[in-house]
């Protein structure tokens, strides 16, 4: 029961326990030693990175809750559909994909997940440190928390270099070196996390541009090669465009784009792809 989805695991409690320890750290002891609590720029500085600090919590704490996207009970492709021009099938014997596991359709750009043992709608990929997947209802959500974690922790690593080249008087209280110990292991786990996080946030912004998913983007790698291996070009069919396909994981309204609420387009059951013929638009 413990793996899955919705329940507290040690990765879990290992990310809980980090967001903590850099929290302290930063607030209760770069701060203090380099601006103060005392002064406006520490009380600033205090106050900005605990508000960012409790936008990482509650964005993580909804990327564990939320459900990725469950396929509808009875879900069955309409190929007769005039307006669904593209149906994903099997690589082999050209049949409409079907799950033997949960015995039911599969809907386009929707996968198995072994970890949470169903098929997930949009599937990104199964991330063990929220213990859920990544899919249609709660891909924003992971990536606005993957953006404010980059932030927060390049944040702590500037307060902790400041706290660090700050000239500490002779005087220093009997707690120096407990501060100057959590100041270096803080340092030493935010060096290589900030370089992770901030990989995977441009990695993740790469495939928003293409309007792919990691499975899609590795299951490209493989179209293109035979693609060219037989004299064809290949496209990705829901690739509409730069700010398309910002729209359609980010939302409509560019200002919420940030914001740690979903508002995907759309019900993850249908895409649209470049295929589609707008309604406007009059036949050749």
């Amino acid at each position: 029961m413990a793996g899955r989805p919705g329940y507290l695991t040690l990765p879990i409690f290992s990310v809980l326990a980090a967001i903590g320890y850099v929290y302290y750290t930063a607030v209760f002891v770069a701060v203090p030693r380099w601006l103060g609590l005392s002064t406006a720029a520490g009380v600033a500085n205090a106050a900005a990175f605990t508000a960012l600090a409790a936008a990482c919590l509650a964005t993580y704490a909804v990327a564990v809750r939320r459900d990725p996207g469950r396929v509808p009970p009875g879900f069955v492709p309409d190929v007769e559909d005039a307006e669904g021009t593209v149906h994903e099938i099997k690589r082999k014997g050209g049949d409409l994909r079907y799950c033997q596991k949960c015995c039911h359709y599969k809907p386009p750009r929707a996968h198995h997940c072994r970890v949470c043992k169903r098929c997930v709608l949009k599937m990104d990929h199964h991330c063990i440190w929220i213990n859920n997947c990544v899919g249609h209802e709660n891909y924003k959500i992971f990536l606005v928390f993957v953006l404010y974690a980059v932030v927060a922790s390049f944040y702590a690593l500037i307060l902790i270099i400041g706290s660090v080249l700050h000239s500490v008087p002779k005087d220093e209280q009997s707690g120096s070196d407990s501060a100057r110990t959590s100041i270096i292991i803080c340092g030493v786990i935010l060096s290589p996390l900030a370089l992770a996080l901030a990989v995977l946030l441009g990695w993740h912004i790469y495939l928003i541009i293409q309007n792919k998913t990691t499975i899609e983007y590795h299951e490209g790698v493989r179209a293109m090669w035979l693609a060219e291996k037989g004299g064809d070009l290949y496209h990705h069919p829901y690739d509409l465009g730069v700010y398309e396909n910002l729209i359609s994981v980010l939302g409509p309204n560019i200002f919420c784009w940030l914001c740690p609420v979903s508002n995907t387009v759309g019900n993850g059951l249908r895409y649209c792809t470049s295929y589609d013929i707008p309604i406007s638009t009059p036949p050749m």
